[in-house]
């Protein structure tokens, strides 16, 4: 599937876009003008808020209308309890807001409302509209069963600019990834008989409850697209896809991003793949001093056999573009070989360490290698040695302090 960003930059401005679909009488879901809405009016948000004579005002953006447009209702004719509930948790959130070191606490006129507080509910509401859009993209573009939710409680930050939704491994220009296998099974029960794990060497990965039961190290051989065997079929778990609803959401301890799971998961499942751009590790190397110097870390070496390799997710990648790395993780890295056999491009999969509990945050260490071992150059931004070193916010008691 190719690669598609979540938003594209236009040279028109919405609202111009907007008053061109009305006059024209078109619809076009994307900027908000549907047929419930082209001639008749639907709240999007409320952007401020005043008394007059005793009686409540708010001023309300309509869906699919310009902001020329916006006209000042009263409340009594508001049927939207969820967004003025929305308004009135941001104008709480504005007034309750640590500044400079200092708890401030407006004044709040119950009047009006001054234009600092207006214009953070406006930008918290246009948030809330570009997450939602962003959620529905990936949404869109994901091809496994868990679903994807977005969540930004603690400050303003948008959906990333720069980042490219992708399912499976993007090769760089001048790189093949041959995903047919040349040979598969003909099992009739993969659990029992001789299966591909077995013609390369290796034990079966799973139990009967889709659990791994090999230790960190031991390559997984799933069955491929060659063999007899069904979709049911027991080794085939990472092929699957994420089974499990997952949050992105934005952290409150200045780590950016991360991702936790809505549901609980039983230790030694299958949660995610990592994927991202296949670069050489010349290129990872040039790309490597970039990201150092920026603090991010993306690139995780393909060093199962060789280091000819990198996975770079900084612009192309999944979920797991946004978990965050931590000492004392609840994910472990596992090298996986399914319709690609070639040992130089293991797919890299994320299994539980133990049980996860719904709300909790998902973490890898970005210093384990598939291997199962802790180096400093298994995903250290490029296969060299280190330059800038990155401290390390996970908070674990067992904390390095640095991620490389």
């Amino acid at each position: 599937m190719a690669a598609s960003a979540w938003c594209v930059p236009c040279l028109v401005s919405l609202d111009t876009l907007q008053e061109l679909c009305r006059k024209e009488k078109l619809t076009c879901k994307s900027i908000g003008i549907t047929k419930r809405n082209l001639n008749n009016y639907e709240v999007e948000y409320l952007c401020d808020y005043k008394v007059v004579k005793d009686m409540e005002y708010y001023l309300v953006k309509w869906k699919g209308w310009p902001d020329s447009t916006n006209t000042w209702e009263p409340l009594q004719n508001l049927k939207c309890p969820l967004l003025l509930q929305q308004f009135s948790n941001d104008k709480h959130n504005y007034l309750s807001q640590v500044k400079k070191g200092k708890a401030i606490t407006p004044k709040d006129n119950n009047k009006t409302l001054k234009p600092a507080i207006a214009e953070y509910i406006v930008k918290k509401a246009k948030q809330r509209i570009a997450l939602q859009r962003w959620q529905d993209e990936l949404n869109r573009r994901k091809n496994h069963k868990g679903m994807i939710f977005v969540e930004n409680t603690v400050d303003l930050e948008g959906p990333p600019s720069d980042f490219y939704y992708i399912n499976e491994y993007k090769p760089a220009p001048g790189i093949s990834l041959v995903n047919e296998a040349t040979f598969g099974c003909s099992c009739t029960d993969c659990f029992f008989q001789k299966c591909c794990p077995a013609e390369a060497g290796v034990l079966l990965a799973y139990n009967k409850n889709q659990q791994i039961k090999i230790p960190p190290g031991t390559p997984i051989y799933e069955c491929n697209s060659r063999c007899q065997c069904g979709p049911d079929c027991p080794n085939r778990i990472v092929q699957k896809g994420t089974q499990y609803s997952l949050c992105i959401f934005r952290t409150s301890n200045g780590r950016g991003w991360g991702v936790k799971t809505l549901v609980k998961i039983k230790r030694m499942s299958f949660v995610m793949e990592y994927v991202g751009e296949v670069i050489t590790s010349e290129e990872a190397e040039r790309r490597g001093q970039f990201y150092d110097n920026k603090g991010i870390t993306y690139l995780f070496d393909l060093d199962y056999e060789s280091d000819e390799f990198t996975v770079d997710a900084a612009r192309y990648g999944n979920v797991s573009h946004f978990v965050n790395h931590s000492c004392d993780p609840n994910l472990q890295v596992f090298n996986v070989f399914i319709d690609n056999l070639d040992t130089r491009l293991p797919r890299i999969a994320l299994f539980s360490t133990r049980t996860i509990n719904a709300g909790e945050e998902l973490t890898f260490d970005y210093q384990m290698k598939g291997s199962g071992d802790i180096s400093s150059d298994s995903i250290d931004h490029s296969p060299a040695k280190k330059r800038v070193r990155t401290v390390c916010k996970c908070g674990a008691v067992t904390c390095r302090g640095y991620l490389n």
